[in-house]
């Protein structure tokens, strides 16, 4: 039983009012609290080691005491002062002593003990709770401000309630060399000095104002390096980018002030002007820290477009890839404690774009999750020229953090210590739980949104603050000189010592010798039609079996067992049609596991797959265990992994397309849920995957399947909007097909696969929606073992010794699900005069093999694109030009679609299957021929003439 002198506190309060009652009248408490108070004898006083005695008034002084105290612990960031340029603290009610019922003179009297909750550190030695409370708010309403009221996980609440008490940070406990931060914060400063010095009106997004970034991620680094982490992948935008990549990232000041200097050379510019490079301000850099001769740490930083925050889940990609190990057959492993991702924020883009929340959303899930990422805000306090009121609805621009549970600190960026204290802290809670952390850094901006802008023009009174206010150097200097740290005068002797050296630098430097651009190496033309793709019949079938096989005891969903059982046959006739698309693609993917390349599969519902075609990962029906047939492979020399992922296309792409780039030897494929989906993720394609071989030399290999077809399933149902990336392809910097066949589908993702180091390039996929199961796109298994991706199919009605080709008068090009519809049409096999040809590949266009086919009709008049996109649409407007070279003088080119329309599609089916109707009449009518096709420029009203179906007038 419990003695008088244990309750302390809240609790000390409440034992105090009990007794009180009891005193009065027994029968008033609780039949248990009665009789500990008759055990203890109610002669007895209630006290305690620092009262002789505790009446009812004292205890609810008690009570108001330990709420003022978890006030202050909870809401003390609102009394922090952040703001370098000295704006108020918004403040709370709950910070004064009246709202909780009592005044200094009342704390005065409690003893400290009543609230050494949570921790006993912040409050030892204190006499009175009137100096603990005096402590509690010297921690808790300085220069930093600690926002942790929604961290519901008791363990980490405890932690860190320690941590920021005990000091256990701060020095004296951490020691901090306070010279070597003013070294550090002399080279920052310096070097946007003499480049605003040298360059005048050259943009560089200064860092100036937010200088405590670099020493903050130098903590972060030395953490990470003490750690044994092995890479540290950091994703930024441009404020302050230059300053990161030449002090954290070591990137020679030469190599940066000779991309000042901008000159044009023969290693920058070729004639074919293929290579185009970059700004400065969105390079990336990386830099290796050596102890002795072994690579110990990596640090590197990815190039980022002006779209802000899109590098966040690229960053978050490269990290996963980073710990993940593949080469080991089962589900892939990953080790979170060899990798970091350090993301820095903008104030104004953190709440105001999207793609961040998506990539905090990915900071628990499974396959995302990169075990912890510390993000740093560089918060100026001001966007271009909007200022935070008009930027975010919550509190602070860190706002959007607190629902992702993750502690949230703000610190003023013009207090050196704070800074160091809250960056150690940050590490330390990301080794200790291996989740994400946000630093708030508050400082401010101290030129324009770039260096040619005048911000005066709209922060007057915030720019006249600004240019009468000391930079942290200049201030971090004086403090050191009046503790006597640094003699007089050495400061500013380093300033002008840092100067000269960049100058005498810049003196000699010759651009020409220094610049190195990263030149990207094309693959020697035919590589990709040189890959054998083709496996032997029993290694195929054996696949199959395997494929097949479930654990003992394992009951999979009675309706599957009938597909199953067709699969289990597919390969007892070499010749008959038994390959439908799915068990081509896991077939496929079977065959890359077994030579030894890794798979990684995401998208919505690609687990199942969103037409329920695929079933990667089978669920026992009795139990819900999960059985994944290609992590049980037996032929596997490989990881494989296949994840649903959440409700996302830019996010999700963007972390594939890190994970891509980090690990270029798996074979990475997202799945758009449909195609039209992708639309939501045109960002990561325009500025990423597309166009980062052009601008950074990088080598992307990402597959992306989006499911496309027009089949009366509305406009956000129908198409994949192949026109858009048929526009962003240039120079071969990808490939995009849409096969008509099971086996094509196996062989060009089997190319795909072998293609990742000789020939690596994007994949796109226009996979199908309807076709999946459809008879005329099933393959033989002969197909798959003998066969290869061929670009274009001709019409198998007059290959050799078939059918008469010098009586063909029209030949229709088309692809996907156009060319099945018109080749499984009542009028195709009478069509004598018609020869069907299917362009699978449709970038590069095939255009040898078009000229080839075109050659061997000698009486065609006709040649004709045909697609069920609108003319404005598809790939006409890119083919066309293509299709115009090659026609010989006495052939018509004419167009079959939709007439140009600003949605994709019809909105009801009805209308579709007409429509398809009438285009699928119009390719096999002789009678009249269709108009000549229009030119793929459209007329000044916007309209072109002539087109097949439904043309407006």
């Amino acid at each position: 039983m419990p003695g008088w002198d244990e309750f302390q506190g809240v609790n000390e309060a409440y034992v105090a009012e009990l007794y009180e009652k009891y005193r009065r009248d027994p029968g008033s408490v609780d039949p248990g609290s009665r009789r500990y108070f008759e055990q203890k004898g109610d002669s007895h006083t209630f006290h305690s080691d620092a009262t002789k005695s505790v009446t009812v008034p004292l205890s609810s002084q008690i009570v108001g005491a330990v709420n003022f105290a978890q006030s202050i612990r909870r809401y003390g960031h609102l009394a922090a002062q952040l703001d370098p340029l000295g704006s108020k603290p918004s403040g709370d009610p709950s910070l004064d002593p009246a709202t909780h019922g009592i005044t200094e003179e009342d704390l005065r009297r409690l003893p400290a003990s009543v609230i050494r909750q949570p921790t006993q550190t912040a409050v030892a030695g204190a006499q009175t709770a009137l100096d603990a409370i005096t402590r509690l708010r010297r921690i808790y309403c300085s220069t930093i401000g600690y926002d942790l009221s929604h961290i519901f996980v008791p363990q980490e609440r405890y932690w860190l309630r320690g941590a920021i008490e005990e000091g256990r940070f701060r020095a004296p406990n951490d020691p901090i060399d306070p010279v070597a931060i003013l070294e550090r914060l002399t080279v920052v400063e310096v070097f946007e000095r003499f480049l605003h010095r040298s360059f005048p009106g050259k943009t560089r997004f200064s860092i100036e104002g937010l200088d405590m970034l670099v020493p903050v991620l130098d903590e972060v680094i030395a953490g990470a390096a003490e750690a044994g982490i092995c890479q540290i992948i950091i994703g930024m935008a441009h404020r302050g980018r230059l300053n990161v990549m030449a002090h954290v990232l070591n990137k020679p000041y030469a190599q940066i002030l000779a991309e000042f200097k901008d000159p044009l050379h023969s290693r920058s510019f070729h004639e074919d002007m293929a290579w185009t490079g970059d700004v400065k301000y969105h390079m990336g850099a990386h830099r290796a820290v050596r102890d002795g001769e072994e690579v110990d740490l990596h640090i590197s930083m990815p190039p980022n477009p002006s779209h802000l925050e899109a590098i966040d889940p690229v960053v978050l990609g490269m990290a996963r890839a980073s710990g993940t190990r593949g080469t080991t057959p089962g589900e892939p492993g990953f080790d979170a404690s060899s990798v970091l991702a350090i993301l820095i924020h903008g104030d104004a883009a953190f709440p105001g774009q999207g793609i961040v929340a998506e990539t905090l959303n990915f900071c628990r899930l499974p396959g995302y999750h990169v075990g912890g990422t510390i993000h740093i805000i560089a918060n100026n306090q001001l966007g271009f020229t909007t200022s935070p009121e008009d930027s975010f609805s919550t509190s602070y621009a860190s706002g959007l953090a607190r629902g992702f549970k993750m502690p949230i600190v703000h610190v003023n960026a013009d207090d050196p210590e704070a800074c160091v204290e809250v960056s150690r802290l940050a590490f330390a809670y990301r080794e200790k739980f291996k989740r994400d952390f946000l630093i708030d850094l508050v400082g401010y901006r101290r030129h324009g949104h770039n260096e040619g802008d005048e911000p005066a023009f709209t922060q007057p009174v915030m720019y006249e603050r600004i240019a009468n206010h000391p930079t942290v150097r200049d201030t971090w200097a004086r403090a050191l000189v009046e503790r006597g740290a640094v003699p007089p005068g050495v400061p500013e002797t380093r300033v002008k010592q840092r100067m000269d050296e960049l100058q005498s630098l810049l003196q000699s430097l010759k651009p020409e010798e220094v610049i190195a651009e990263p030149m990207p190496e094309i693959a020697p033309a035919g590589t990709a039609r040189g890959m054998v793709t083709a496996l032997p019949y029993e290694d195929l079938k054996a696949m199959n079996e395997a494929l097949l096989t479930l654990p003992e005891g394992f009951a999979a969903h009675r309706k599957l067992e009938k597909a199953r059982e067709r699969r289990r046959h597919a390969f007892d006739t070499p010749d008959e049609r038994t390959i439908e698309w799915a068990a081509a693609e896991e077939l496929a993917l079977a065959s890359a596991l077994a030579g030894g390349t890794p798979v990684r599969v995401t998208g919505e519902d690609v687990e199942r797959g969103t037409f329920s075609q695929r079933h990667a990962v089978l669920h026992d029906a009795r139990t819900g265990r999960v059985h994944v047939p290609l992590q049980a492979l037996p032929q596997a020399r490989a990881a494989f992994e296949i994840r649903n992922t959440p409700l996302s296309e830019n996010g999700v792409l963007g972390f594939e397309y890190g994970f891509n780039i980090q690990a270029p030897q798996w074979l990475v494929i997202w799945e758009a849920q449909y195609g039209d989906f992708v639309n939501g993720a045109q960002v990561i394609i325009d500025e990423f995957i597309v166009s980062a071989r052009a601008k950074w030399g990088l080598a992307p290999s990402l597959v992306m399947l989006l499911p496309h077809g027009h089949e009366g399933q509305g406009p956000d149902h129908a198409s994949a909007r192949p026109e858009r990336f048929l526009q962003l392809g240039a120079d071969t910097n990808m490939r995009l097909v849409n096969c008509t066949t099971a086996a094509q589908f196996f062989h060009v993702l089997r190319r795909q696969a072998l293609l990742l180091e000789k020939d690596p390039l994007p994949l796109v996929v226009l996979t199908p929606k309807s076709l999946l199961r459809h008879p005329a796109v099933a393959s033989s298994p002969r197909e798959l073992a003998e066969g290869r991706f061929e670009p274009l199919i001709d019409d198998p009605r007059f290959a050799s010794g078939v059918g008469r080709r010098d009586g063909v008068r029209r030949l229709v090009l088309c692809s996907g699900k156009m060319a099945v519809d018109l080749m499984t049409s009542d009028g195709y096999q009478s069509a004598d005069a018609i020869a069907i040809c299917r362009v699978e590949q449709l970038y590069p266009l095939p255009v040898s093999d078009i000229e080839q086919i075109l050659a061997s009709y000698p009486a065609l008049e006709d040649l004709v694109w045909a697609q069920e996109e609108p003319e404005n649409m598809g790939a006409w407007h890119y083919a066309a030009p293509y299709l115009r070279t090659m026609l010989r003088r006495e052939l018509n080119l004419r167009l079959i679609a939709r007439p140009r329309s600003s949605s994709p599609a019809e909105g009801s089916s009805a209308r579709h299957a007409r429509v398809q109707q009438q285009l699928i009449a119009r390719a096999f009518d002789m009678r009249v021929l269709t108009p000549p096709a229009p030119s793929p420029a459209a007329s000044p009203s916007g309209e072109t003439r002539g087109v097949a179906i439904g043309s407006r007038k």
